[in-house]
């Protein structure tokens, strides 16, 4: 995911000389190539994300458009009175990019762990949040949230994520991508999460149930016509994301699912518990020590939905 943005943003800094790349003093062996073509559109601004944003603010409000880069919560939490109070308020054109969402950086413990960053940014007015599910996402994503006017998050992997879409996608802001339609239950999906949406999706259709699949990579705008479509059609919704069962997709989800009127689909949030990641490992094992791995999906939709 991280080579997929690096390489859009070359392309997209060919055209366009007001592109400009801030980094917190991180990701020196990706971002070389970027700094040594376009010297005047690359800036450290070293180990202080807050004066990171401030300055991305300033030079977004003299008509540039600015990404700023670190890793986990560095560029989030740590900042995130500047992104509150400068970028948001002002509808400033910074993209804010973590690298690292989820258990990405789970070796370096709970500092590194991104899990609740998509409800602290999504509960922002005026900002974009994107999470794409795989490289093929990333790249069109990278370009969406240049396009798009105002402040966006953009959260990614690290690298390694396997592709999963194998052929073109029809990627827009605030609308799924419809892997698989099916009549029992819907799996909505958001970040680099996806492989194992769609490994349990081929899984619990071999026992037998219908099983829709959709990537929600932008959990605001969330896809609300889609989400109240299957609260309509299918009988059991489930979100599946690497973060806080508290104010993620499963959050976003919930909300549209609980205002609407007369009977509709049942709820499955799959996220991180209530609780700080307090075991160290990496990615695959914190998944399995924290019920997100295909098993623990298809166990838990198993639960919840008895075949007639």
């Amino acid at each position: 995911m991280r080579s997929e943005m690096i390489r859009c943003l070359e392309e997209l800094a060919e055209s366009d000389p007001n592109l400009m790349l801030v980094t917190g003093d991180l990701g020196f062996g990706v971002l070389t190539r970027f700094s040594e073509r376009f010297p005047r559109q690359y800036l450290n601004a070293g180990v202080a994300e807050q004066n990171m944003t401030g300055l991305a603010v300033g030079m977004a409000l003299e008509g540039k458009t600015v990404f700023t880069y670190s890793i986990g919560n560095f560029p989030t939490l740590r900042c995130l009175e500047q992104i509150r109070n400068d970028a948001c308020y002002h509808s400033a054109n910074v993209k804010i990019v973590c690298i690292g969402g989820g258990f990405t950086y789970g070796s370096l413990g709970i500092s590194h762990h991104a899990t609740e960053d998509l409800a602290i940014l999504r509960a922002l007015p005026d900002i974009t949040v994107i999470a794409p599910g795989d490289p093929v996402e990333t790249a069109a994503a990278t370009r969406a949230v240049y396009e798009t006017p105002g402040t966006c998050y953009l959260r990614l992997g690290r690298g390694g994520e396997p592709r999963v879409h194998l052929g073109p996608i029809d990627f827009r802001v605030g609308k799924a991508i419809r892997l698989f339609e099916g009549e029992d239950v819907a799996i909505l999906s958001t970040g680099g999460i996806l492989k194992v949406a769609c490994s349990a999706r081929e899984k619990l259709e071999v026992s037998g149930m219908k099983v829709g699949l959709f990537s929600m990579h932008t959990v605001k705008p969330i896809d609300r016509d889609l989400v109240m479509e299957l609260a309509c059609t299918v009988r059991l919704i489930v979100t599946l994301e690497e973060h806080t069962v508290i104010g993620g997709l499963g959050g976003a989800v919930a909300e549209i699912i609980a205002q609407m009127p007369g009977p509709k689909a049942n709820l499955e949030v799959i996220g991180l518990r209530d609780c700080f990641t307090s075991v160290v490992g990496d990615q695959e094992y914190l998944r399995s020590v924290y019920g997100l791995t295909v098993e623990d999906v298809c166990s838990r939709v198993g639960a919840r939905l008895v075949l007639p």
